[in-house]
């Protein structure tokens, strides 16, 4: 749609949750303008009530040249969570403006992308910026003027995204649309790291699985994913949590049945693969998307067999079913969870509210042995809300243990059924399950895990 077939009106107040996006002419089109003659401009409206509408702030976002297909820019959900991303103590947004060259159409597959190295384009784009400001105050909500007229600042988002190479793009019943895409990311100091990729388009700015990618063929430039690859900064965190019951698991070893681990969510199944390649163990992955077990099968070498074995299911009701189907003889050693919120509007979190309800914990519970653990993977929305989920885990579980994940972001709840803390302490001094964790990098994680 263009700027013309918009009534200027619908910007003169803060609507929470409005999204508009329109095409506008380049104020400041010359050849040394990275962008186009052409723009597009998108406005989202904060969804939280706690921006304030008597003074709203503005601010805007130029999507960065040569990222216009990337959903994190180019979708109104990838927009919101910019939104709530970008917003601070300091600058609660009530209303944020990308600006950036138009995507390709919607059914083709996103260009490749190319961190492009800044080349005296500082001052272009300070010029840029400044003709843009007509613009920016014709899309300020009445509100904004009340103390003259509003300074909108121009945020920055960049990654460390160096290079992205779109695979193949799909559609599922559950996940909706999806991308594997293979980038290289900068880790300075250290050297850059290949790595593919899994996002959905409902939640862009998470990504669902990353997994290395290592060289097979140099010469062609061919590359394999790493089987059982813990990338996602979680993942090691959750498997060093079996330290907590490495007793009973250790015993499970000696009497030559392997210990199982419920794994509720695959994605594409590095940590299904870890947990069955480099740690010994019996692995059931439950996925509730087929599209998705493909991309893990296809694209993320995830190998099924007789010690893992993946079904279609709805996690959390599988788990529930426990409470009402208990069968001893399908216990697990351990259950590890690892599902995202899916609506855009409330930022990225983990786990959803479905799993948060009592019935699931109880179900989870009479899914383990004694001495079982659950391991959750957690984005708490704000203090509160990690505080209140805490207080449930306790109404069902004996003892919790909270391990905090370096992102800052993610931390990894561990409840158990039978109070096993003391036994613990003393399984440094021996072998089994606690050696393979070391030789997996995960004993600095073990030395985190706090009982709360």
């Amino acid at each position: 749609m263009s700027a013309e077939g918009i009534d200027p009106a619908v910007f003169e107040l803060i609507v929470p949750s409005q999204f508009l996006s329109f095409s506008f002419p380049n104020p400041l089109a010359s050849p040394g303008n990275p962008y186009a003659d052409a723009l597009r401009v998108a406005v989202a409206d904060s969804p939280s009530s706690t921006s304030n509408p008597s003074l709203p702030a503005i601010a805007a976002v130029l999507v960065p040249h040569g990222r216009e297909d990337d959903w994190v820019f180019s979708t109104a959900a990838g927009h919101f969570q910019l939104l709530l991303f970008l917003s601070s103590p300091k600058l609660t947004i009530s209303r944020l403006v990308l600006i950036g060259d138009l995507p390709s159409p919607s059914s083709s597959l996103p260009r490749p992308y190319h961190r492009s190295q800044p080349d005296g384009e500082g001052k272009l784009l300070d010029c840029f910026q400044e003709s843009l400001t007509p613009l920016l105050l014709a899309l300020c909500p009445k509100a904004a003027f009340l103390n003259g007229v509003p300074t909108i600042p121009f945020l920055s988002y960049e990654d460390n995204v160096i290079r992205s190479t779109p695979v193949e793009r799909l559609v599922g019943p559950s996940a909706g649309e999806m991308l594997v895409e293979d980038v290289e990311i900068d880790l300075s100091p250290s050297l850059p790291e290949r790595r593919r990729r899994l996002r959905f388009k409902k939640m862009p700015n998470l990504i669902q699985t990353q997994v290395r990618l290592l060289p097979e063929s140099v010469d062609a430039g061919i590359f394999r994913p790493e089987t059982g690859s813990l990338v996602q900064p979680y993942l090691s965190p959750m498997v060093s949590a079996l330290f907590l019951n490495a007793s009973a698991i250790d015993d499970a070893f000696a009497s030559g049945c392997a210990p199982w681990v419920l794994c509720v969510g695959v994605g594409g199944g590095p940590l299904l693969a870890s947990l069955r390649c480099h740690l010994g163990f019996g692995v059931l992955g439950v996925e509730a998307d087929v599209v998705v077990l493909s991309v893990a099968r296809r694209h993320f070498g995830l190998v099924e067999g007789e010690f893992l074995k993946v079904v279609v299911d709805d996690g959390i009701k599988l788990i529930e079913d426990f409470a009402l189907e208990r069968s001893k003889g399908n216990l697990f050693h351990a259950i590890m969870v690892d599902l995202d919120e899916e609506d855009p509007m409330k930022g990225i979190g983990a786990p959803p509210a479905e799993f948060l309800q009592v019935s699931v914990l109880v179900g989870a519970r009479m899914a383990l042995y004694p001495d079982g653990i659950l391991v959750v993977n957690v984005i708490p929305s704000n203090e509160s809300s990690y505080a209140n989920m805490i207080k449930l885990f306790r109404e069902v579980f004996c003892e919790l243990y909270e391990l905090r994940v370096e992102n800052g972001e993610n931390f990894v709840i561990i409840a158990t059924v039978s109070p096993i803390g003391s036994v613990a302490k003393k399984m440094k001094k021996q072998v089994g399950i606690y050696e393979k964790l070391k030789k997996l990098d995960c004993e600095r994680f073990i030395d985190r895990i706090k009982k709360i």
